[in-house]
């Protein structure tokens, strides 16, 4: 389960990459022979984000270590397995999918249930601090239960899967952006008592941020899906029965929405159709092109020339 390219590091090597990139963490492995660890940074849209992928037993970082370190809120994003977040004396279980936002201030643990990927995006921590004024930065779930975790978890997915097509000197206006949604997210948790019970519960929910964070592969199966959330294929048919969905189709629309975005950007106009078809797991052209039309009602290469037209 190691991302594309991705080599797993001995755990002392591994342990030294996660210092340098997420500050003085310690770390426990469950068996030195069997540990499995890759790190790497990436820039997009103005955000450092690490992806880390570990078996260890546990991630540490106490306040004694950290209070010279304190550059970073982490927005993480769980990409793969399950693993639980501790911070304030409070935990929090991270499903495939899910997010959360911890403070680096502040003493925490992650404990990976098994073999785990995420992504965490490192905000700055005084521009977090300054949006929540007076109230210390809070250790919480975020979930699309709101207009603002809505808007930034479809800006994050896009973010964790592709680059952003931004200016570099406009580049500094998404992180902000991010940052300014995260005190209307914690105000609504606040006037929620349980929303922490309700956010354990939203697994079609988590489902739809996976797929959103996997498009770009060709393998989004029920099988795999089902899988990944430790559910039968059967179950999670009637997951998504229930919402009026079936699986495959969900996927398709999905993916199908991805290519008419891009086909519609000025900015990939010289990108071909067959490639942004490929980008987004569709490896039959003519599947792709039929499925394209009766989805939006005109062939790819005339719904590009259309929206092309209406942008200059």
């Amino acid at each position: 389960m190691l991302t594309q390219n991705a080599t797993s590091l001995p755990f002392d090597v591994w342990l030294g990459a996660l210092r340098q990139t997420c500050g003085d963490f310690d770390s426990i492995p469950r068996d030195r022979r069997n540990f499995q660890g890759s790190i790497s940074m990436r820039s997009n849209g103005g955000i450092d984000i690490a992806n880390i992928v570990t078996n260890a037993e546990k991630m540490t970082s106490c306040r004694a270590q950290r209070h010279h370190e304190d550059r970073h809120c982490f927005l993480v994003v769980q990409k793969q397995g399950h693993a639980t977040l501790v911070q304030n004396d409070e935990a929090i279980t991270l499903r495939p999918g899910e997010m959360a936002l911890m403070d680096s201030v502040k003493a925490c643990d992650i404990i990976p249930h098994g073999l785990i990927e995420h992504d965490s995006l490192h905000l700055c921590r005084s521009e977090v601090a300054d949006r929540f004024g007076d109230t210390s930065i809070p250790f919480m779930k975020i979930t699309a239960d709101c207009a603002s975790s809505q808007i930034l978890q479809l800006v994050v997915n896009r973010m964790v899967t592709e680059p952003l097509a931004t200016a570099g000197e406009c580049e500094g206006g998404i992180p902000e952006s991010l940052v300014a949604l995260l005190p209307a997210i914690h105000q609504h948790q606040a006037l929620s008592p349980s929303f922490m019970a309700q956010a354990d519960g939203t697994l079609f929910v988590c489902i739809q941020q996976f797929i959103d964070q996997h498009l770009h592969e060709e393998n989004i199966s029920p099988e795999r899906l089902a899988e990944v959330f430790h559910m039968s294929v059967r179950q999670l048919y009637r997951l998504f029965e229930q919402h009026g969905e079936t699986v495959c189709r969900y996927v398709q629309r999905r993916r199908l929405t991805r290519c008419a975005e891009e086909l519609s950007s000025p900015t990939l106009a010289k990108r071909s159709i067959t490639q942004i078809a490929y980008k987004w797991g569709f490896t039959d052209s003519a599947h792709f092109s039929r499925a394209f039309k009766r989805e939006f009602a005109s062939s790819p290469r005339e719904y590009r020339r259309m929206r092309l037209a209406y942008a200059v």
